[in-house]
C-alpha cells in the first residue's frame, strides 16, 4: 500500500496567526486522510517534487512510501 505525507503550509500559517496547534501533517492511504503532528516512517520512503503535476490537494512536494507509519490521528473537527 502506498501512503503519501505532505506538509500543509495554509495549516502552519493559520496557526501562526491565530495561536492555534492544528496538526499541519496530512498522511493518505488508502482513500483515506489522517492528519498529525508527527509522523515516523519505518523503512524507504522518497521525497518526491513534482511542480508540474501536484497533487489534488495542490502539494508540489511530498512524501510516498510503501512503509509502515507510526502516528496518532488528530481527527478533524466538522
Amino acid at each position: 500500500m502506498k501512503s503519501r505525507i505532505h506538509v500543509n503550509r495554509h495549516i502552519i500559517d493559520r496557526n501562526r496567526k491565530q495561536g492555534e496547534n492544528e496538526p499541519p501533517l496530512s498522511i493518505k492511504q488508502r482513500g483515506k486522510t489522517y492528519r498529525a503532528h508527527t509522523v515516523e516512517v519505518l523503512g524507504p520512503s522518497t521525497i518526491v517534487h513534482n511542480p508540474m503535476q501536484p497533487l489534488a490537494c495542490g502539494a508540489k512536494v511530498w512524501i510516498e512510501t510503501t512503509s509502515e507509519l507510526a502516528f496518532t490521528h488528530i481527527p478533524q473537527e466538522v
